[in-house]
């Protein structure tokens, strides 16, 4: 589609019917798929009780969706350049619909988490629908299109932390799962009815070798950060795992440079803004899930340890960080149309650092949090948005299923660390609280107390460190990109 849409001064909105109903079912779904990726966070507490498990096992309700997603993304979005994209995305609505269906009648941590690996799936719509847009607007209209679609990521999340905790309090955490079902359906029959096919193809296979090789590397990383406090850090199993890691991340790149269709095109990762921009989403994506794995923690764990607040109130803490969101989407747009992504990106990672910088210092009350978590919605929707302009802007129209996709790839590998990490620091740094009573005599008391283990303020301190630190390299990428504009012509400058 070569020619303007709509975009003469006064229209209510800078594209056509067509393109506009094709916005509108993609953001819808994006929010969907993250609304039911959070949903869960606020309710992992109660998960923790229901399943009878560990923070650091919790972490893999977090991690095994990311890791799915991983794959998913880099799959899907190469097959979509190759069969179409409306196809797969369809493909992926499908199993997706039908795979949270299933969610809320898990009976153990197990099912759950295996329940979680096939919703993973639904990741994979990300770069599809990143690709069909790049496909149905010129350049100059792509900023503000994809504002929309990427708010979903902090739309979503935040309708999924507030309304799933609303539900998890009220009906149990199932009927958040019961709930999402006839949206997903609904939006399939959607997506069925209103997408439009594109007709560029590319003639490729799918390299499951590396593949294999990169989601190897990837789990025996999360299950040594994960585990490693349980099972010793000098054990031999977490030593093997960290061979195994990095030898098999040093064979994927050896591999992918030799394999004639690879499944990480490194010719695009030699593309300067490229590589920077995917690298800067692996390291701002791990931040982004610091917060979302320890405010839920931090708000409902009993006092003295936590503020002892119900799950919906620790739900509520993130809804000036959706509006944010909202409200920054357009405005990143708008900036990315005159000055170009990277002072987007800048300016979203430099908000981050400032709400990490009030996490270790300024949460001493649930009102404190609430306003750094409307920070993080700020800063992550700045550099969403620049970010999968500058992928978009840098890569050849027939490619842009396949470099969307690997830029899901490396914000999913930043998501699916976090949550490991965080898991494995609350677990190792805990401090008692009283959670009940036994009205028995008890050395003079009338009654025996019962403590148990939460993660202490140390552990927190240490995750926004952490947080803090991978900001900071992150900023280092940004600075490091060459600044690129689309001009009126639809040409890169």
């Amino acid at each position: 589609m070569n020619e303007a849409i709509g975009t003469q001064t006064g229209d209510a909105m800078p594209f056509n019917e067509k393109a506009r109903s094709t916005i509108i079912i993609l953001a819808l779904m994006g929010t969907l798929v993250n609304y039911v990726e959070t949903m869960v966070v606020p309710a992992l507490p109660v998960l923790s009780k229901f399943f009878d498990a560990q923070y650091s096992s919790l972490s893999w309700v977090l991690t095994i969706y990311l890791i799915s997603g991983t794959v998913s993304a880099a799959i899907f979005g190469k097959l979509a350049d190759i069969v179409g994209k409306k196809k797969i995305f369809v493909l992926l609505a499908v199993a997706y619909a039908v795979a949270i269906s299933f969610g809320g009648f898990a009976t153990s941590l197990g099912e759950f988490i295996a329940i979680r690996a096939v919703q993973g799936l639904g990741m994979g719509m990300f770069p599809v629908a990143f690709a069909l847009l790049n496909d149905e607007l010129p350049a100059k209209d792509l900023p503000l299109a994809q504002g929309v679609i990427s708010a979903t990521f902090i739309i979503g999340a935040s309708i999924g932390l507030v309304i799933g905790a609303w539900i998890t309090q009220n009906f149990d955490w199932q009927w958040s799962y019961h709930s999402a079902i006839p949206v997903a359906f609904g939006l399939l029959i959607a997506s069925i009815f209103i997408l439009k096919e594109s007709n560029l193809r590319k003639k490729e296979r799918i390299d499951f070798g590396g593949i294999t090789l990169l989601v190897t590397a990837i789990v025996s990383l999360l299950i040594l950060l994960s585990q490693g406090v349980y099972w010793g850090w000098e054990s031999p199993v977490i030593f093997s795992l960290a061979f195994l890691s990095i030898s098999s991340f040093i064979l994927f790149y050896f591999y992918e440079r030799v394999e004639r269709e690879p499944f990480i095109d490194l010719k695009l990762l030699g593309i300067r803004n490229i590589f920077l921009a995917n690298f800067a989403g692996l390291f701002v994506s791990g931040g982004m899930f610091y917060l979302f794995y320890t405010i839920p923690t931090l708000l409902e764990d009993p006092y003295p340890v936590g503020f002892g607040k119900d799950v919906f109130t620790a739900g509520l803490t993130v809804v000036p960080g959706a509006i944010m969101g909202i409200v920054v989407a357009p405005i990143a747009a708008a900036i990315i149309r005159k000055k170009g992504p990277k002072l987007a990106i800048l300016i979203g990672t430099a908000i981050m650092i400032i709400a990490f910088i009030l996490l270790y210092l300024n949460r001493g009350t649930p009102i404190s949090i609430t306003e750094d978590a409307g920070f993080i919605g700020a800063g992550t929707a700045f550099v969403f948005v620049g970010m999968i302009n500058m992928i978009i802007i840098s890569t050849p129209k027939d490619s842009s299923g396949m470099a969307t996709g690997m830029n899901t790839v490396f914000r999913n590998i930043g998501a699916s660390i976090a949550p490991a990490i965080s898991g494995s620091i609350e677990s190792q740094f805990v401090s008692p609280a009283l959670v009940s009573i036994v009205p028995l005599p008890f050395g003079g008391m009338p009654y025996v107390p019962v403590f148990e283990n939460f993660p202490s303020q140390q552990s927190f301190n240490l995750i926004y460190i952490i947080g803090l630190v991978t900001l900071l390299i992150s900023l280092m990428f940004s600075l490091s990109m060459k600044r690129v504009v689309v001009n009126e012509s639809n040409e890169v400058i």
